[in-house]
């Protein structure tokens, strides 16, 4: 065997799903280099470039977030009738347009329709890339969003540091080379979207084994579980205790930055170094780390120290307003890297657990529905941050017991569901989703 074949092998061996895996990690990356370049400056482009103001600039924003949360289970439902690659490419290719439409116009009605057209299939591109990655990466699906999560970290930053460097000249003309350069990302991963296989679908398998002989049966009727993620109140519950646990991510990207300008003695510049540590740690343990959640049973485990890291991070959060310089940043450095930890531990047990709780035969609808809980997150997570901030440093240790109380309400939701056996042995959805690469 060549030395060239042999490397091959090996990262094949690295990154689940073959060639078609790496495929779409290199659409990850580019992707969010594109978003990176965009998503740091689209506030100041409404504000400098179409002249909004700033009630109206928040308007826009909070509509457009409104709208999106409609994206995920829209996008669950598609992915079950129609191949995946297809409505991959299809939301990708919308969001693009939605973005070139902003520069037709400073209307704010025309400027809100937009943002909320382009709302809809950004939200849903995490949904969509985690089925991919489970129909693709069956039993490795852990691993392989681990991987791509760090892909994701990497472009964020690649495409921060170039919209820094343009804004930098202080033209507003850099606002508008910002906007086409995140188009032209869409264009270019749609293209390398379609060259990559279509992967087995257990909604399709699992119609196709209604046709074959009933399994042999043991005496124990098979466990009944709904058909609709909607009915399912097991899953909603699972919805509802995983928005709380995203909270990480508006702790971190703004409430942080907001505590050290108006509660700590911090130094302003901390805010940024603050953000750029929690990248790097995301970057080098998420995939060391994806291996303590790789079955159902290790992932609702991780609820324990999740909820230990949570209450860490409050407490440090709040010991950062008690006075002095060194005090502050010790106790704000803590706090980040125990709410980065969390943040990785969660993205871990949550991208397992999610598909672990899913039927095979309505694998995109219930994902699709748990999209909901990172997109409700985003919309409600700022105000009730902001919230905490306003009732003052002992707020943060109330917030951190909430957390802990999720997590403690959600191990105990979803004990019984990962205990039931499949009702099929032919729907699993390890068998349907082991990949074939």
């Amino acid at each position: 065997m060549s030395r060239t074949t042999s490397w091959h092998s090996a990262v094949s061996e690295r990154i689940p799903g073959g060639r078609d895996g790496r495929r779409m990690l290199v659409v990850s990356i580019i992707d969010k280099t594109g978003t990176g370049l965009w998503a740091g400056c689209a506030v100041l482009y409404f504000t400098y470039v179409s002249g909004l103001g700033l009630g109206q600039v928040g308007l826009l924003m909070t509509v457009s977030g409104g709208v999106g949360i409609a994206g995920s289970p829209l996008a669950g439902r598609l992915a079950d009738r129609y191949p995946l690659v297809t409505i991959i490419v299809g939301a990708q290719l919308m969001r693009g347009a939605a973005l070139l439409l902003l520069l037709t116009t400073d209307n704010l009605l025309l400027l809100t329709l937009y943002s909320a057209l382009g709302a809809l299939p950004d939200r849903a591109g995490s949904v969509l890339i985690k089925l991919y990655a489970a129909r693709l990466a069956g039993r490795d699906r852990v691993r392989y969003q681990a991987i791509q999560r760090t892909t994701v970290n990497i472009g964020w930053s690649i495409g921060g540091l170039g919209a820094a460097a343009a804004l930098a000249t202080g033209s507003t003309r850099a606002y508008g080379l910002l906007l086409i350069g995140n188009v032209l990302t869409y264009v270019v991963i749609a293209a390398l979207t379609l060259r990559c296989a279509e992967p087995p679908a257990p909604s399709r398998v699992a119609a196709t084994s209604t046709t074959s002989p009933a399994p042999a049966t043991t005496g124990e009727p098979a466990p009944s579980r709904p058909t609709s993620p909607w009915r399912d109140r097991t899953f909603l519950g699972y919805t509802a205790t995983d928005a709380a646990l995203f909270l990480d991510d508006t702790i971190l990207q703004v409430a942080v930055p907001l505590w050290i300008v108006h509660a700590t003695s911090a130094p302003v510049g901390l805010a940024p170094l603050l953000l750029v540590l929690n990248t790097v740690l995301v970057v080098i343990f998420q995939v060391p780390l994806a291996r303590f959640g790789a079955t159902t049973k290790a992932a609702r485990r991780l609820l324990v120290p999740l909820a230990g890291l949570f209450l860490t991070g409050t407490l440090a959060l709040a010991a950062s307003a008690a006075g002095g310089t060194a005090l502050a940043v010790t106790a704000l450095v803590v706090a980040v890297v125990a709410l980065t930890f969390a943040e990785i531990i969660h993205a871990t047990a949550s991208w397992e657990l999610s598909v672990a709780l899913a039927p095979a035969h309505a694998q995109g609808a219930y994902l699709g529905v748990h999209g909901i809980a990172q997109s409700a997150q985003r919309f409600a997570g700022p105000l009730l941050v902001t919230g905490v901030m306003a009732a003052g440093a002992l707020a943060w240790p109330v917030l951190g017991l909430g957390l802990v109380a999720a997590g403690a309400a959600q191990h105990r939701l979803i004990r019984d569901r990962l205990t039931q056996p499949s009702p099929s042995p032919s729907l699993s959805v390890a068998k349907v989703t082991v990949s074939e690469h």
